[in-house]
Order: C-alpha cells, then sequence, then structure tokens
C-alpha cells in the first residue's frame, strides 16, 4: 500500500528537503522535492500527490500562498505545514486555511514517521467517506429511498412500474422503514405529479376526528365550527391521497371510505351537498391485515379494494449493505444542520452499525446518526459515539470481574454478528485466532433457539 502513496516536499532549505525526502524514502513512500512554491505548483499540475509537506517560509511565494493554491486546486490533497518558529499563532492560521497539521524544526525521523502514519489513516478514513457520498448520490434512485441491495432494486423497479397506472396500492412494512418515502416516490413518477401528495396518519386521530379530518365539515357541523373546511380527501383532488395506518381506521369509517372510493364522491361532515373528488389512493400499514380481517377489525370488502396491488418495503435488518451508504446519507445531512466539523465515520463504527439489528430500522438509524453527530467530540463519528445502542437497560448493576465482563461481551458481539467469526473479530478488534481463543476458553457457543 505505501508504495502507492505519493509525497511532495517543499522546502528552500536543500538540506531539510533532502534529509525529509530520505526519511520518507526509507519508509516505502514515492517522494518528490521541490525547492519553491512555483515548483511546487508545476509539479501538482502534472501528478496527483497524497501528502504535501510545505515550508512556511520560503522566497518569491510564502507556505500560506502555496497552501491557499493547492487547497483551492487540489482539495483532496493532505498539506503538513513545516515550521521553525514554534508559532503557535502561524499553525492556527494554517489550520484555519486547510491544512492538517505543522511540523516544527528540528525533527526527529520517528516523530514524522508517526505523523505521516497519522495522516494517512485520515485520508484513507476520507477516501471511503468520499466513496460512500458518491453511493449515496449515484443510489438515490426514487427520490429519498437509498439502496442498492437486492430487495431495494427490485422495490425501486416496482415503484417505477406501479406508478405509471392508477390502480389503489397499499404499503406494507414495519414501523420505520420508509413507506411514506414510497408512497411519495411513486406520486412523483405518477400523471399526478403536478397535483398535491396529502397524507394523514389514520392512528394519530380519534374516531371523531378523523372523520372531520377525511371529509371536510360545513359550518357549524359541530361547536366551534364556524366556517367550512375541506378534508384531506378534498385535498387530495386530482392528485394523491396517502392514509398511512389504515389499519386503525374504525369499522364504519372504512365502510365510508369505501363508498367514496366506488362513487368517487363524498359528503362533508354535517352537509347535504355532494363533492365529486378524483384522487389516487396509496395505503400502508405494519399491520397483518388478513389477520385483522379473522378478528373482525377490518372490512374484507374493504381490504380489496386498497390493495389492487401491494408493495412489500423490507426491513433494514434484510438489507444490512445499505447500512454504511445511509448512515453517510445521514451523516452529511446532520452535520450541516448542527455545523459540527465532522469528516465522516470511522470504518470501526460503520461494521458495529452493520451488526446492529435496527428494530425502529431506517428511522433509528436515522435518529441514532442524529444523536452521533450531535454529541460527538472528534472529527470523525467513532464506535464509542455508538455504544448506547447496545446498552442493555437489565444490565445488572452489580460489579463484575474483568473476565466475566469480557465473556458477555464477546458473547454478544457473536450473537450479533450471526457468530461469523470474520466479522466479530473485526468489530472486537482482535484476529481470529485470538477470537478462537477466546470462544474456547469461555466455552461459548451458538445459541440453538
Amino acid at each position: 500500500m505505501t508504495g502507492r502513496i505519493k509525497i511532495l516536499v517543499v522546502d528552500d532549505e536543500l538540506i531539510v528537503r533532502e534529509s525529509l525526502i530520505g526519511w520518507l524514502r526509507k519508509s516505502g513512500y514515492e517522494v518528490a522535492g521541490a525547492d519553491g512554491g512555483r515548483q511546487a505548483l508545476a509539479i501538482l499540475a502534472e501528478n496527483d500527490y497524497d501528502l504535501v509537506f510545505l515550508d512556511f517560509k520560503m522566497p518569491e511565494m510564502s507556505g500560506i500562498e502555496v497552501l491557499e493554491q493547492i487547497k483551492a486546486n487540489y482539495p483532496q490533497t493532505m498539506v503538513v505545514m513545516i515550521t521553525a518558529y514554534g508559532s503557535i499563532q502561524i499553525a492556527v492560521e494554517a489550520m484555519k486555511l486547510g491544512a492538517h497539521d505543522y511540523l516544527m524544526k528540528p525533527f526527529e525521523p520517528e516523530g514524522l514517521a508517526l505523523l505521516v502514519e497519522k495522516l494517512l489513516n485520515q485520508k484513507k478514513l476520507l477516501d471511503e467517506n468520499l466513496l460512500l457520498r458518491e453511493q449515496v448520490q449515484t443510489r438515490v434512485r426514487c427520490d429519498d429511498l437509498i439502496g442498492a441491495s437486492k430487495c431495494m432494486c427490485q422495490l425501486f423497479g416496482l415503484i417505477e412500474e406501479v406508478a405509471k397506472v392508477e390502480s389503489p396500492i397499499l404499503i406494507r412494512g414495519e414501523t420505520g422503514t420508509g413507506k411514506e418515502l414510497v408512497a411519495k416516490a411513486i406520486h412523483s413518477r405518477s400523471t399526478r405529479c403536478f397535483g398535491p401528495f396529502i397524507p394523514i396518519n389514520c392512528g394519530a386521530f380519534t374516531e371523531t376526528l378523523l372523520e372531520g379530518e377525511l371529509f371536510g365539515h360545513e359550518s357549524g357541523a359541530f361547536t366551534g365550527a364556524v366556517r367550512a373546511r375541506k378534508g384531506r380527501i378534498e385535498m387530495a383532488h386530482e392528485g394523491t391521497l396517502f392514509l398511512d395506518e389504515i389499519g386503525e381506521i374504525p369499522l364504519k369509517m372504512q365502510v365510508d371510505l369505501l363508498r367514496v372510493l366506488e362513487q368517487r364522491a363524498l359528503h362533508r361532515v354535517g352537509g347535504t351537498k355532494e363533492v365529486r373528488v378524483d384522487f389516487r389512493l396509496i395505503s400502508a400499514t405494519h399491520r397483518d391485515l388478513l389477520n385483522e380481517i379473522e378478528r373482525g377489525n377490518f372490512r374484507q370488502d374493504f381490504y380489496y379494494r386498497l390493495n389492487v396491488i401491494e408493495i412489500e418495503v423490507p426491513p433494514l435488518r434484510q438489507r444490512d449493505e445499505d447500512v454504511p451508504v445511509l448512515a453517510q446519507h445521514f451523516m452529511e445531512r446532520f452535520r450541516r444542520e448542527t455545523n459540527k466539523p465532522i469528516l465522516g465515520i470511522q470504518q470501526q463504527a460503520l461494521d458495529l452499525l452493520v451488526t446492529y439489528d435496527w428494530p425502529g430500522n431506517v428511522r433509528e438509524l436515522e435518529n441514532a446518526i442524529e444523536r452521533a453527530v450531535v454529541l460527538a467530540r472528534g472529527r470523525y463519528l467513532t464506535r464509542d459515539d455508538f455504544a448506547f445502542l447496545f446498552r442493555s437497560p437489565t444490565t445488572p448493576v452489580v460489579p463484575q470481574s474483568l473476565k466475566e465482563n469480557e465473556r458477555q461481551h464477546i458473547d454478544r458481539i457473536l450473537k450479533l454478528c450471526g457468530w461469523n467469526i470474520s466479522k466479530a473479530a473485526n468489530v472486537l478488534e482482535i484476529s481470529r485466532i485470538t477470537l478462537h481463543s477466546k470462544i474456547k476458553k469461555y466455552v461459548l457457543q451458538p445459541s440453538t433457539k
């Protein structure tokens, strides 16, 4: 790997330049030198460099001037300022302009090696997060729906197909999977895309309030109804009506809605005038409606009117390969909203997120990333920033030995990783051999349940 790393040393002092070049080449890096800012910029114009060591005080062009040119034209190149003055003000000024670190003269090979290793690890993280950002851009195929897994690609294709027709659609999926996003994507690709998209969560209202929300009311229909008001169905005229949590609708209102779907007309609460409506219906639920029919909580005729086309939105645990891309997407958004200087997510943190079961699905992941960004103190989100996901509310408060804590922690990680030894070893930051040794030591076994 080090053979591919290219470093440019820019210093007008020959002995300093040659010393740096010699030490860096011994470490296996490809190194070039420049005796001033103009030569350095000419070299950068013809070759890509990962890291530039740049002297602060040089004739013709100062290090700050060269730094500004590098950051403007080669933003992915990391820069370390070299100074013999030990001035904190100089270092602060350079860091504000985009320098990643600084090196004081005189310097030792050991300190130089540690600095280069730290910066290259940082660059690796930047490159990995840049790749994830590019994946987010290329994989957002249905508005805000993100994913490249097989099940999501199938979902995207289905959305494109059903958007072309007017048939009612029932979207099924667990809470937090993005059912409303699917409905919006269908609407935006339909012939009704220039009409309104009107959503309502049917589980958020009592029966009386829901009736008024859906059908509207006339003036004087009840106490407090001082003026007539359109309901959500009327608002959706020539557009799409999205009924979320359709399984929460009371039986009486199911009859009323069925009549509207068949007659394309409604009466406001307290009104006698028939109001014609033209809308496309999309419904969603996390419930098993067939089971609700058997229990007498849902009308069969209403179900078949809703479920002309059924779409299943997969839970996040069935598409864990999408977790890193989603995490990057949310990190970018919350980083901008909070104005925090977070550069990315460490790979070990991403590996940890992939092992989590996400019972709250994409919504829970979004909330977890927001919390991590808000509370983060470093420039990268780390495993520690997501430790709250793995805390059990029933964890005993009785002190335990280090040995017992280690046994429980390894057992928990193995279970989270489905006893995938390679994945668990990566999360634990130990080798496969060490993990096998620990498993044998603590007599750990996969669950037979």
